[in-house]
């Protein structure tokens, strides 16, 4: 299996690049396996960008679908912590100051590129050389750091959004499964029902497993566009069926208060933070587009969608409900089939999600593992982390 290669920088670190339908005789040796952990770049050669790179609709899908994750549900329950005033505003500063940062964020990539006369930039990339350009002599010295440490917090951040996702999908399948003989047709009144109890939440994680490793190995973002689309459209169906519920019968919003207690203030902040998951994925995105140029008008887009939902979403439940509003606001939905339906919906998008999440880790991991053995290894090396990866996701 073929590695393509591209001398880039002036330490020479290598990118690499694997593909399975390329043929085998297309193969180039190794030049240098001097690349570090943390100093892993895109995995995509310039030439391989500009043919294949994915459009402005495609980057729009990833975008939207790399925000709308778990965190969108709980965002009710975060709007009583702040007050009906106090959180929808401070959702609104927060989704400005988000698509601000990455905003910035992309520029400094965009112009350390003509800087440099580099194709595209990494996460570390763009802080090391941000770190070298700094007055600070200090920081100039240890501007390697400033990669590793920002190589390392994005594995974390990325790997634990897997992390969540996988029990979500978990619970939410156990919560289906067990109220399944209390569902009714009738979705005009909720009452408890009385669960039966089934296998442990872990077993439902592992019985994901297998098919989370299958959708681990796509690793072209132009095929996953089209799982995004899937997860986005199952996702908006639920949001939908959702807001069709809680946007009837709204009582009187004036019992509720404007502003809340500072000191559940706190759980508003991480909650809302928790919901802007893309920044992750920003620069993956800008550095596989076919025309570049176009991604600060898409990111402007895509961001003014995902914080108009947020602040829709986390109003009107937190409106209808009130204080019994809960952590979820699924689990305020009638148990009938309608809307134990949006639990399944919502946990479609979430599992393809989970490949989105998975791909800026595995960017950074897998092209200095595999260029640290033979070229006859690099296939088993890289599905093995991959498998790896996944599986240390679900512990």
């Amino acid at each position: 299996m073929p590695v393509t290669k591209s001398g880039r920088g002036h330490q020479g670190a290598v990118d690499l690049k694997l593909d399975l339908t390329s043929s085998p005789k297309s193969a180039k040796k190794l030049q240098s396996k001097d690349s570090s952990f943390w100093d892993g770049h895109p995995s995509e050669s310039p030439g391989l960008e500009k043919t294949k790179g994915i459009t402005a609709f495609q980057t729009l899908v990833h975008l939207v679908k790399g925000n709308m994750g778990t965190g969108i549900l709980g965002l009710p329950l975060a709007v009583k912590n702040a007050g009906i005033l106090m959180g929808p505003l401070s959702l609104l500063a927060m989704g400005f100051t988000a698509c601000h940062c990455m905003h910035i964020l992309v520029r400094c990539a965009q112009h350390f590129c003509h800087r440099l006369n580099k194709p595209f930039m990494d996460y570390g990339d763009t802080v090391k050389h941000g770190l070298e350009a700094s007055p600070s002599a200090w920081l100039r010295n240890h501007a390697h750091w400033g990669r590793r440490i920002v190589s390392f917090f994005l594995i974390v951040t990325q790997l634990g959004f897997c992390c969540v996702y996988i029990v979500f999908l978990a619970d939410n399948l156990k919560q289906v499964v067990e109220a399944v003989n209390g569902t009714t047709t009738n979705c005009h009144y909720n009452e408890t029902v009385i669960l039966t109890p089934t296998m442990d939440s872990r077993l439902y994680m592992l019985s994901f497993l297998p098919f989370l490793v299958l959708l681990v190995l796509i690793r072209n973002l132009r095929v996953l566009t089209i799982f995004s689309m899937l997860a986005n459209i199952s996702m908006l169906v639920s949001l939908i069926i959702i807001t069709q519920y809680i946007a009837q019968g709204i009582p009187d919003p004036s019992r509720l208060p404007l502003v809340a207690s500072w000191k559940t203030y706190p759980l508003f902040f991480g909650t809302a933070i928790f919901s802007f998951e893309s920044i992750g994925v920003v620069l993956p995105l800008e550095n596989k587009m076919k025309d570049a140029r176009r991604f600060p008008a898409i990111l402007s887009l895509g961001m003014s969608i995902i914080t108009a939902l947020y602040i829709g979403i986390g109003s009107l439940g937190y409106l209808r409900f009130g204080n019994d509003i809960k952590a979820s606001i699924t689990l305020n939905l009638p148990n009938c089939w309608l809307y134990q339906s949006v639990k399944l919906m919502y946990s479609i998008g979430i599992f393809f999600t989970y490949a989105l999440q998975f791909h800026v880790p595995a960017e950074i991991i897998i092209p200095f593992v595999i260029s640290q053995v033979s070229e006859s290894w690099t296939l088993l090396i890289d599905l093995s982390v991959r498998t790896a990866l996944v599986c240390l996701t679900c512990e």
